[in-house]
């Protein structure tokens, strides 16, 4: 089982590019249709990594290698993950001189811009309809990204607001 984890992460970190965000369809395909979590553990773990500081895909391979195979299992994940990031990204460091200034390099880059918005917006697709938001629940990511988009204000105030009123309405509003 733990070969398997291996390769099953070291496969996801390989072939994904844009960071954690994209990599979550992929490990949430690899584990929940293999049957090793149910979609319901796979959300709590996504919410719980998400929460966390440090790298995304490296917290969320951490708690499915917890929950499947404990330490072991987290070690494992961890090090499928970090690996090929590792190695590529030596591998560009090595030969970085030669492609810095190479079109095709800029225009590949550019190529895989929309791929990795597409695989972003996916997770959080799935997982808003996973929690079965309503209309009414919607509106405050939409607010918040409009917030941050069009006007410029920080993801930190946007952040201290919503906790401000989460706490109102969890003490006040919803006591009633």
């Amino acid at each position: 089982m733990y070969w398997t984890l291996f390769i099953t992460f070291v496969k996801i970190g390989a072939f994904t590019i844009g960071g954690g965000y994209a990599m979550l369809p992929l490990i949430q395909r690899e584990v929940v249709d293999r049957g090793w979590m149910s979609k319901e553990d796979f959300i709590d773990l996504f919410a719980v990594a998400q929460s966390l500081p440090g790298i995304f895909a490296v917290n969320i391979s951490i708690f499915v290698g917890y929950k499947l195979k404990k330490i072991t299992g987290s070690v494992v994940c961890a090090l499928g993950t970090i690996l090929p990031s590792f190695f590529i990204i030596l591998a560009i460091a090595l030969f970085f001189t030669q492609i810095q200034d190479n079109v095709w390099v800029e225009k590949i880059f550019k190529g895989l811009r929309p791929a990795v918005v597409a695989l972003i917006a996916v997770p959080c697709i799935t997982t808003a309809r996973s929690v079965k938001l309503s209309k009414k629940t919607i509106i405050i990511p939409v607010v918040a990204a409009l917030l941050i988009w069009q006007l410029g204000i920080s993801p930190v105030y946007v952040i201290l607001a919503a906790i401000a009123g989460g706490l109102y309405y969890g003490l006040y509003v919803k006591k009633v």
